[in-house]
């Protein structure tokens, strides 16, 4: 969509404005806003539009909507956000940047972001890493937990009125099959109508707050190293006001389209065991799904004037996501044991993604949560007074806890932990049993001195074993082990771990 023409001259002096002593820069235009990139500076400038959910034709309006977005955007990427400036016109009529004359527009100022740094591009070139990926879920949970909760609407009620907002933009597109929305839509109805009453709870609860909004990959980048959100929507209170869980399963489900699932799950479970929260699980099939939605009424709207095959066939694949998104496969329920240092961790994240509802398992660590009990960031080194039985019989009960809560909201589940006790084991299997979820249990075994090395050379981890650590486990009587045992001591046993889920449940394991 173009400027308008009431806006020509001041897009021009814009382009002009960005271009220096240089040709008049081309703006990177979206349906609402044209973009203008300098060297250094660039220049946002919101388009006087009306659209069926947002009406930008008044110029007051559109100056507070450019306030607004500086004090958003602050929060996350304050050194990105420069300030507003008034587009100004001189008495001979000539426009200047917060001239002497009167004010006929106004633009966000930003930093100009180097065009690497952007996270869909490096999404695109395979660029993005599960280190990147733990730093943007520590950024996106610290942003979470800094928002106070917030309250506007019902935010069953605000579910629905996406839903129907997402029917008329497919509707104005004309481009995806009638059918298929037809069937996104009522599997959406019948998925919110089934979960509403939780989403009530969670505002209760205060998971609702002044979130991002528009939390996807284009919409975060790389700045001086660190994965920075930027770009918040600032236009609808009502669309931001969400829930945290919403918030995320913008992110979620971009990476899970654009990149991979693997990198989807990764931050889910980081998030997770920096600001835990299972009570997420059970609305984010819909969530996906709306987020999935939303990208492919888009796309197809981008399409709709040239239709490229490209974008018509990407509209589709969202719409085709949107709605897997709604039929989640049944939980399951897998432990992974062993003695430190076999990799049960390594395998456990493989195995992830393959299991369940999207973005996969959640991964449920007890180094993690030893270390969430303790009030501190995952790699922080704990003291031996952490360690002591009492304190590990805190950490598998609050691990067994958090399991039993996902696996009631649908969501498959994988236990990390040595299960050197009997005890232990035989809780986790009573627990699926209880739920009528289907368990496996993995033990995973490597020789001594490979154990010893991998200790030893092991930086950066939730985990504080040490040699040690594995003496003292090793002189412990494990007791008889009746699950699959696995041959840890060269590469993670990732097929023999999955051969052994297949017969599980089929739906539930997924390539």
């Amino acid at each position: 969509m173009p400027v308008p023409p009431e806006q020509a001259e001041i897009a021009a002096f814009l382009a002009a404005l960005a271009g220096a002593a240089g040709a008049p820069v081309v703006p990177i235009e979206t349906h609402i806003s044209a973009v203008f990139v300098g060297a250094e500076t660039v220049f946002k400038l919101k388009k006087a539009v009306r659209l069926a959910y947002l009406d930008f034709t008044d110029p007051a309006h559109r100056r507070a909507l450019c306030e607004a977005e500086l004090a958003l955007n602050r929060r996350t990427a304050p050194a990105i956000y420069l300030g507003v400036s008034a587009v100004t016109r001189a008495a001979d009529g000539r426009l200047a940047l917060d001239g002497p004359g009167a004010p006929v527009e106004w633009v966000v100022r930003m930093r100009r972001i180097p065009g690497e740094a952007f996270l869909d591009g490096m999404a695109a070139a395979g660029a993005l890493t599960p280190g990147l990926m733990d730093a943007l879920a520590d950024r996106v949970a610290a942003f979470h937990a800094s928002i106070p909760p917030a309250s506007r609407r019902d935010p069953a009620d605000l579910m629905a009125q996406v839903i129907r907002n997402n029917v008329v933009a497919f509707r104005a597109s004309a481009i995806l099959p009638e059918a298929d929305v037809a069937a996104l839509t009522k599997a959406s109805e019948a998925r919110l109508a089934a979960i509403a009453p939780r989403l009530r709870e969670r505002a209760a609860e205060g998971r609702v707050r002044r979130g991002h909004g528009d939390l996807h990959l284009g919409n975060i980048c790389l700045w001086e190293g660190e994965p920075t959100p930027f770009d918040a929507l600032e236009f609808d209170e009502d669309l931001a006001t969400i829930d945290v869980g919403y918030d995320l399963a913008f992110l979620l489900m971009d990476l899970d389209i654009r990149a991979t699932r693997a990198l989807a799950n990764r931050v889910l479970n980081r998030y997770h065991a920096r600001l835990p929260d299972t009570g997420l699980l059970a609305a984010l099939p819909l969530w996906l799904s709306l987020r999935a939605a939303i990208r492919a009424h888009v796309t197809a709207t981008q399409a709709k004037t040239e239709r490229p095959p490209r974008m018509v066939a990407a509209a589709g694949r969202y719409l085709a996501a949107a709605r897997a998104y709604l039929a989640p496969p049944p939980p399951v329920l897998v432990a992974v044991g062993g003695l430190p240092g076999t990799g049960k961790t390594t395998l456990a994240r493989a195995l992830a993604p393959m299991l369940g509802a999207a973005p996969g398992a959640l991964l449920l660590r007890s180094d993690e949560i030893r270390k969430r009990l303790a009030g501190v960031p995952p790699e922080t080194r704990l003291a031996r007074g952490h360690y002591t039985k009492d304190a590990s019989q805190q950490v598998y009960a609050a691990l067994l806890a958090e399991a039993e809560r996902a696996l009631g909201a649908g969501h498959a589940v994988i236990a990390d932990a040595v299960f050197s006790d009997p005890a232990e084991r035989a809780a986790v299997r009573a627990l699926a049993a209880r739920l009528g979820v289907p368990f496996q249990g993995l033990w995973l075994e490597a020789p001594v001195p490979e154990l010893e090395r991998r200790l030893g050379a092991r930086i950066g981890d939730a985990s504080d074993a040490d040699a040690a650590v594995l003496r003292g486990f090793r002189e412990r009587s494990v007791g008889a082990i009746d699950w699959v045992r696995l041959d840890a001591g060269g590469t993670p046993p990732v097929a023999a771990a999955r051969a052994a889920l297949a017969a599980l449940a089929p739906r539930s394991v997924s390539d």
